[in-house]
């Protein structure tokens, strides 16, 4: 600009220093739990007969089948997946409400990776003052090799991670035979190069300018908190004036927040919690931990800077005495659960009502119909059969409506209608002939196929139209 005056400043590099404590603790199981599910679930294994993929979690994308253990979704059976998508926003919405960013904090993959990318880093580098040495010092062989150990552990953890990801849409033990072999088709390995480098790229270098830029759920967040939402807040008139405190100082006329920045320097965002609520918090609690640890060496109560809800400190200082408590029941939560029950209910009945058999019927339209040299009227007709079971079924078509009716089906060539087979788990498709007499006035009749399992005599119907004229 023409008066030097710069309005961009440069994005500066966080350095978190490590914290012990509760909420470090939990975001250490919750990271570990989440990481072993990820790494392990695609070697799981689920029994689901000669015919059918045994393994748990699998997404086939050539077979075009999603299996989630005991549940097997076709492709028009997508609503499923819809449910899914529905039920997991919902859900995140239920759980902010009640408990803020949690998932942010605790559960969201860009997290659980930053926070196993940073671990490598401390390991290889040192802590937090180490880390900015010697990111500000001069190139020197100490830098080289723990710079590129670092980069190299990022790699290798982007590399699993992506590796895993695939294993998710392929059969797990055949893949990984693949890829120790470097056999792996290029369709597979540039989706496992690709997730190598995104997941490097994210928890290696974007970090928190993920949740504060890319994420958009940083920014409605606020859409679904209110007085009773869980939320890292400072207590002000605890800690207000704030001011350095030497071991012996009367604590007169002063608060208990020492200015020591310890929140600060903890936290993965790089924010101040004490300039109150941001859009960047992740509610990771690193900040609660660093607290309540200067708190005890100084001999002051915890709490300070802690996970509450608004109507709780409205309600302190106010002077009421009714304990601090979360409000679970209020019209918010009870909203998100009556939908969460709706939709969770409409799919647990789609699936338990499912049938492994179904019945596609397309009437042909060119032409209509043709009269035979007898007198009657044929429509020709495409069934589709779909044999969900993992088993080689035969099955018997007939159909309602029409009187006296001749039905001939055709494959590849002619097929009796009380053996029509069909392989396990696909589709038969077969050309029908329906052939009347014409009689009465009525042009079009309203018929139905039914097609049974001869071996478990489970049926399915369709409707369809039977066209004797013009």
């Amino acid at each position: 600009m023409s008066d030097g005056v710069n309005l961009f400043a440069k994005q500066r590099s966080i350095y978190p220093r490590r914290v012990w404590g509760k909420y470090r603790k939990l975001k250490w199981v919750s990271m570990i739990t989440l990481l072993f599910i990820y790494y392990f679930t695609p070697w799981l294994r689920w029994d689901r007969g000669l015919n059918a993929p045994d393994q748990a979690i699998l997404i086939d994308m050539p077979g075009r089948r999603a299996y989630f253990f005991f549940i097997e979704i076709w492709p028009q059976e997508v609503y499923y997946l819809t449910g899914i998508l529905i039920l997991a926003a919902i859900g995140l919405f239920f759980v902010t409400s009640l408990f803020g960013r949690v998932w942010c904090g605790y559960a969201c993959p860009q997290t659980v990776w930053t926070d196993l990318f940073i671990w490598v880093e401390r390991i290889v580098q040192g802590d937090r003052n180490a880390r900015m040495k010697l990111d500000q010092s001069k190139l020197t062989f100490e830098k080289i090799w723990k710079k590129g150990l670092t980069h190299i552990i990022w790699l290798f953890i982007g590399l699993c991670t992506g590796g895993a990801w695939v294993f998710y849409f392929n059969d797990a033990p055949t893949l990984f035979e693949q890829i120790i072999h470097f056999d792996v088709p290029w369709s597979v390995g540039s989706w496992i190069l690709a997730l190598t480098f995104s997941t490097y790229l994210m928890a290696g270098y974007a970090r928190e300018q993920v949740c504060t830029y890319m994420c958009p759920y940083a920014r409605f967040q606020s859409a679904m908190f209110d007085k009773d939402t869980l939320v890292i807040s400072y207590d002000k008139d605890r800690g207000e004036p704030r001011g350095k405190h030497k071991q012996g100082d009367s604590w007169e006329g002063r608060g208990h927040c020492i200015d020591c920045d310890s929140c600060v320097i903890v936290c993965p965002m790089g924010i101040d919690i004490r300039n109150g609520l941001q859009m960047e918090c992740i509610a990771c609690g690193l900040c609660v931990d660093a607290c309540n640890n200067v708190m005890e060496k100084i001999g002051l109560p915890q709490g300070l800077i802690r996970y509450d809800t608004q109507s709780n400190y409205e309600a302190r200082k106010s002077g009421s005495s009714v304990a601090s408590r979360l409000q679970l029941m209020r019209p918010r939560t009870v909203y998100y659960a009556v939908i969460l029950s709706i939709v969770g209910g409409i799919m647990l009945y789609g699936l338990l009502m499912r049938s492994p058999l179904e019945l596609n019927v397309i009437h042909a339209r060119n032409p209509l119909f043709v009269q035979l040299s007898d007198g009657s009227i044929r429509n020709n007709y495409t069934i589709k059969i779909l044999n969900k079971t993992h088993d080689d079924r035969s099955y018997t078509l007939t159909v309602e409506g029409i009187g006296a009716a001749a039905m001939k089906v055709e494959a590849a060539g002619e097929v009796q209608t009380d053996a029509i087979p069909v392989f396990a788990d696909s589709v038969g498709e077969f050309r029908v002939l329906l052939a009347a007499m014409p009689g009465g006035s009525q042009i079009r009749h309203k018929i139905i196929f039914t097609i049974t399992d001869n071996q478990t005599k489970q049926s399915y119907s369709h409707e369809s139209i039977f066209i004797a004229g013009q």
